[in-house]
């Protein structure tokens, strides 16, 4: 059975991902409004509606139905600058979006974890992704969406040798290891949006390349 969201809520709008789930959003013309708050103003937009400042600090101030929520927030431990810092994106913030979406109204939240995402993984943050869907599974959610693609191939802002390097080999692996390319995977995450299926669902990676062919 299929959905068509009108109102929907997007945290992440200013990354690799979100950049490009957000155009998509706007160029739905079933999609009346998008809310996606950021740290800094995103171009207007008249299905657009974006209050600027931190987060945290704006998530209280949120006060427009939603129907679908993506949750595109992520970070490494570089950028993050720490463990600590990377847990306080990745866990405790993507978990307030998820708590302030479901008091907005929305039944559905998708979000984006990783390949390999385990609670009890000795990989730090495959450990904390895992961390993240448990404690996402416990919110019982009438639909959970929970995202977990490879490697992502796009451009990007700033410049990444690893993970360059990482992307020219990972196209070549099998399975979910491979590499997905961000536009593909916007795709995926807005036909998810329009799917009804109660209950918790995992998507790897292969079959999110499925999806957005």
């Amino acid at each position: 059975m299929h959905l068509t969201p009108q109102h929907i809520l997007l945290a992440g709008a200013t990354g690799l991902t979100g950049e490009h789930l957000l155009d998509r959003l706007l160029n739905e013309p079933t999609v009346a409004r998008v809310l996606a708050p950021t740290r800094r103003p995103l171009a207007e937009h008249p299905h657009l509606k974006n209050p600027v400042g931190p987060l945290a600090e704006l998530l209280p101030q949120l006060e427009d139905r939603v129907d679908v929520a993506f949750c595109c927030l992520g970070s490494t431990i570089r950028q993050a600058g720490s463990q600590e810092a990377f847990r306080a994106v990745d866990l405790e913030l993507v978990l307030d979006v998820a708590r302030r979406a479901r008091e907005l109204g929305a039944r559905h939240f998708i979000v984006i974890s990783a390949v390999g995402a385990n609670r009890t993984s000795s990989i730090f943050y495959n450990k904390v992704k895992g961390e993240m869907e448990e404690a996402l599974k416990a919110m019982d959610w009438p639909q959970l969406t929970i995202a977990r693609p490879s490697l992502l191939v796009g451009p990007r802002s700033e410049f990444r040798l690893g993970e360059r390097l990482a992307a020219a080999f990972m196209r070549w692996l099998p399975g979910k290891y491979r590499g997905i390319g961000v536009c593909t995977l916007a795709r995926a995450l807005w036909r998810l949006a329009l799917e009804e299926e109660d209950g918790v669902r995992i998507i790897e990676s292969d079959e999110l390349r499925r999806l957005g062919r």
